[in-house]
């Protein structure tokens, strides 16, 4: 007989994911029991196996939709034709995208490690396949001259580093908005594939940029 839409399976299996996420961020993969997620869900140890084969399983399907869910997400924004345009789109997406969601950026980076060898391989060939999106920006707008990028591969890295890093200090309780933020970091992008502020163009982020510098130094 068919599962009716709302039954106990369907409200169970994302309270368990959610909980899960939660105690991975705040202890540490290696140090979450199944016990504790069931404790924190409100079921017995044993019923967590009916939605699970194990804590790595779980691990590896919080990593898993979170990087599905960012490819699909990006895949939806729309596209410039304009290289710096897109570039802009990219940066403004990545950071926005990666502020919302903390626990589980934070879980896709230090838990990595964690992973077993077939989950990881998984994982890691979405990732590639999220920074082959940054790679194709800046190749072509090196092939069109407006950027200046030695290796697009080594400036992919660098520059989701650096927009990724940002979920290690800002908070929204600081002097910056995410406005701000976004604003500043973008700044830092288009100088780092070498656009001059002028590029940027009348009313876009080089103008905004310097307004939140200016308000950040206040």
């Amino acid at each position: 007989m068919a599962r009716k839409t709302g039954s106990h399976a369907e409200i169970t299996g994302p309270r368990i994911r959610a909980a899960a996420l939660e105690l991975f961020a705040r202890h540490g993969y290696a140090a979450v029991s199944m016990r504790q997620i069931a404790a924190e869900v409100g079921v017995q140890a044993g019923a967590l196996y009916t939605y699970t084969a194990d804590k790595q399983s779980l691990l590896f399907e919080l990593m898993r939709n979170h990087m599905e869910h960012l490819l699909g997400c990006w895949e939806e924004e729309p596209r410039p034709d304009d290289p710096l345009a897109c570039l802009e789109a990219f940066t403004r997406f990545h950071i926005r995208y990666h502020l919302d969601r903390p626990d589980e950026v934070f879980i896709s980076y230090m838990e990595l490690r964690n992973l077993e060898p077939e989950h990881f391989a998984v994982i890691e060939g979405l990732r590639r396949r999220y920074e082959r999106e940054l790679e194709a920006i800046l190749a072509s707008g090196r092939e069109d001259g407006c950027f200046t990028v030695p290796d697009t591969k080594v400036a992919t890295m660098g520059l989701i580093a650096m927009l990724t890093g940002i979920g290690t200090w800002f908070r929204d309780t600081g002097r910056l908005s995410r406005f701000d933020v976004e604003q500043l970091y973008w700044d830092m992008v288009r100088g780092a594939v070498g656009v001059p502020d002028a590029a940027a163009g009348p009313g876009r982020a080089g103008s905004g940029g310097d307004a939140a510098l200016s308000a950040a130094a206040e």
